[in-house]
């Protein structure tokens, strides 16, 4: 379809490919931190985009950024995911972040025991604390993006993820304690 101008007109398809291309590595991000699992992150973060691209035609930009949006569905997804495979929810670091080594063996081996003490520091969290860090270090959203999402004031996320970073850090440092016994 072209414009009078000459110039083809962008479809809403077009539209999308873009904010695709934008939100794929966000959106995969936050089912990773959720999820754990790489490949199952994949299946997850495709049919995100799937049921987003399904419902394109109704996104209203007034009432949530597409990102927001997108990250709802996201949410959504996941939720389902764990409801209909009756799985704990926890956030595996382990695969969340692939991590590229060219270090040392032993200096891989101390990372990897770290990410291990970190992951059973996070999976001891409450649901709702696991799903405020992995949309803000997941998704990497805004404390007001989190607290729009989570229907909680913006003072509480920021207060929530302060105790939480605090929570995670002292039950890290008894971890390393603990191993240096």
């Amino acid at each position: 379809m072209t414009k009078s101008s000459g110039r083809p007109d962008e479809s809403g398809e077009d539209v999308f490919a873009e904010l695709y291309e934008q939100y794929l590595p966000r959106v995969f991000r936050y089912i990773s931190y959720r999820v754990g699992d790489v490949h199952l992150a994949e299946d997850l973060t495709s049919d995100v985009f799937m049921k987003a691209l399904k419902g394109f035609s109704r996104y209203r930009s007034d009432k949530a950024s597409f990102s927001t949006w997108l990250l709802f569905i996201a949410r959504n997804t996941v939720t389902d995911h764990y409801r209909t495979s009756d799985k704990k929810q926890a956030i595996p670091l382990a695969n969340a972040a692939e991590m590229a080594s060219e270090s040392a063996p032993e200096e891989e081996f101390a990372r990897k025991e770290e990410r291990m003490r970190l992951q059973v520091c996070l999976s001891a969290l409450p649901a709702q604390e696991q799903e405020i860090i992995s949309l803000k270090f997941g998704a990497e959203l805004t404390n007001r993006q989190i607290a729009k999402m989570l229907g909680l004031s913006e003072s509480n996320v920021g207060t929530k993820l302060y105790r939480v970073i605090r929570t995670l850090r002292d039950g890290f440092r008894e971890g390393q304690n603990e191993q240096g016994s």
